[in-house]
């Protein structure tokens, strides 16, 4: 099997959740097959990995926004552009 490059940071920031996770799912299913050889293996696992911890982040990121909206007094709260280095 050919091997993939591993993307770069950048454009790993870029994909969004549902396409971080298809092709998680199809990662989990290439390892689960057993036919990588070791080498592949590993390089898929680390994407794996990347993948994982950047759905993670955005799932944060989603829920400190819920957060935001649900916590504000609707009388005067302004809607304000969410800086997640800011805490």
């Amino acid at each position: 099997m050919a091997k993939k490059p591993i993307q770069s940071d950048s454009k790993e920031q870029n994909v969004s959740f549902e396409n971080a996770l298809s092709e998680l799912e199809s990662i989990v299913a290439r390892l689960e097959s057993g036919e990588l050889s070791l080498e592949d293996a590993l390089n898929e696992f680390e994407r794996g990995i990347q993948l994982a911890r950047q759905g993670q982040q955005k799932l944060q990121q989603a829920e400190q926004r819920v957060e935001i909206l649900l916590n504000g007094n609707s009388d005067d709260a302004a809607l304000a552009p969410f800086n997640p280095d800011a805490e």
